[in-house]
C-alpha cells in the first residue's frame, strides 16, 4: 500500500477531521506502511497531506483547528461539524507577544514561489557597496526570482546571447512589506517596487498584511505601472496574487549595476547563465548547485506552523488575517 493510498484509507474509514499526527497514529496502528529506517514518517505524511491541498486533490480537505491543519474527506464534510473546530480555535487565540520581522516573511514567499516552480534568492542590501546610502534602497529588490519556461541547452557561453530568447526565462523582482494598512504606505511602497524592478521581466509588491479599503488604488496603480500584487499568507500555498504585473524587457543596464554593487545579485545571473548553457551531461549537477544556492523553502506543513509559531507569524484563515 502507497503512502497516499494510507492516508485515503484511514480517512475512509475514521468520519472526522485529523491532524497529521494522528493520521500517522492510525496508519501506524493499521500497520499499513512498513516505515523501515524512515527516521521521519511523520514529514512524510505532512508533506502527502500538504501535497493533496496544493494540487487540489477534491477528495481531500483541510481545516484550521485548534491543534493545527486538520484533514478529511471531502465526501464526509456534510457530516462534520467544522464551525465547531474553528471556533474553538479562535477561542484560544492570544495576540503574539512579538511582531514578526519583514526578514522573517522571506521563507514564506520562497515556498510560495517554489510551488510555482519560481527559482528565488533574498538579496541583502547591506552586502552592497554604499549599503549605508540611502538611495540603494530604491535600487536594489528585497527577492529576485526567475521562471524558466523552457529550459534548453545551448552552446552559446554568454548570457547576452540567450537571454533574449523569449521562450529561455522570466527575471522577476519582488518588494516584500509586512504590511500595506493606508494610502500613504502603499504610495510608498508600491514606487519602490516600481524603482527596484526596472530591470526585470516582472515587478511585485509583497505584504502579509493588505488593507482591503485600498483595492481600488492597488487597481489602479496597476494598471498604470505593471507592478503585480501579491498577498502572502501565513500558509504560503493559499497566498494570491491579487494583481498581475505587465511583461516588460530587460534593462541590461540596470542589471549591470546590480551586479557590479551586489555580488549575491552577481552570482544569481551568473548561476542563471550556467544553467541555460550547461551541456547536456552536466544540467542535472548545475540544476542541484543552482538549487543549493537559492533561498530554502518549506518542505510540509508542520515546518510552517512550526516556523510561523517560532516567529510569531499570524497562521489563520485568510479573511481574519485581512483588513
Amino acid at each position: 500500500m502507497t503512502i497516499k493510498e494510507a492516508i485515503l484509507k484511514v480517512l475512509e474509514d475514521n468520519i472526522g477531521s485529523f491532524t497529521y499526527l494522528e493520521v500517522l497514529k492510525m496508519i501506524d496502528e493499521k500497520n499499513y506502511i512498513d516505515w523501515g529506517n524512515a527516521k521521519t514518517p511523520s514529514d512524510t505524511i505532512g508533506a502527502q497531506l500538504g501535497h493533496f491541498i496544493r494540487q487540489n486533490d477534491s477528495r481531500v480537505k483541510r481545516v484550521k483547528g485548534k491543534k493545527g491543519f486538520e484533514y478529511y474527506l471531502a465526501k464526509y464534510e456534510s457530516e462534520l461539524n467544522l464551525s465547531e473546530v474553528v471556533e474553538k480555535e479562535s477561542l484560544i487565540k492570544k495576540p503574539a507577544s512579538k511582531k514578526y520581522q519583514e526578514r522573517d516573511l522571506h521563507k514564506l514567499l520562497s515556498s510560495y514561489l517554489k510551488s510555482q516552480n519560481i527559482y528565488s534568492k533574498t538579496i541583502f542590501h547591506e552586502k552592497s557597496a554604499n549599503s549605508k546610502d540611502d538611495h540603494q534602497k530604491w535600487i536594489h529588490p528585497d527577492m529576485l526570482g526567475i521562471d524558466f519556461l523552457n529550459l534548453k541547452n545551448s552552446s552559446s557561453n554568454a548570457l547576452l546571447k540567450v537571454i533574449n530568447k523569449a521562450d529561455a526565462f522570466n527575471l522577476i523582482s519582488y518588494e516584500l512589506k509586512r504590511e500595506i494598512k493606508s494610502d500613504y504606505e502603499l504610495k510608498k511602497c508600491f514606487f519602490q517596487a516600481v524603482s527596484n524592478s526596472s530591470w526585470a521581466n516582472y515587478g511585485y509588491l509583497v505584504a502579509f498584511e493588505i488593507s482591503k479599503n485600498l483595492m481600488n488604488e492597488m487597481e489602479r496603480l496597476n494598471q498604470s505601472f505593471g507592478i503585480g500584487i501579491i498577498e502572502l499568507n501565513g500558509n504560503p500555498y493559499e497566498s494570491k496574487i491579487l494583481f498581475q504585473p505587465t511583461y516588460k524587457e530587460l534593462d541590461f543596464k540596470t542589471i549591470d549595476k546590480l551586479c557590479e554593487i551586489n555580488t549575491e545579485f552577481e552570482k544569481f545571473i551568473g548561476q542563471t547563465e550556467t544553467m541555460l548553457i550547461a551541456p547536456e551531461k552536466y544540467v542535472k549537477g548545475t540544476k542541484k548547485e543552482f538549487e543549493s544556492f537559492c533561498d530554502d523553502y518549506f518542505k510540509t506543513d508542520s515546518e510552517i506552523e512550526k516556523y510561523c509559531k517560532e516567529k510569531n507569524i499570524p497562521l489563520e484563515e485568510e479573511e481574519e488575517k485581512t483588513v
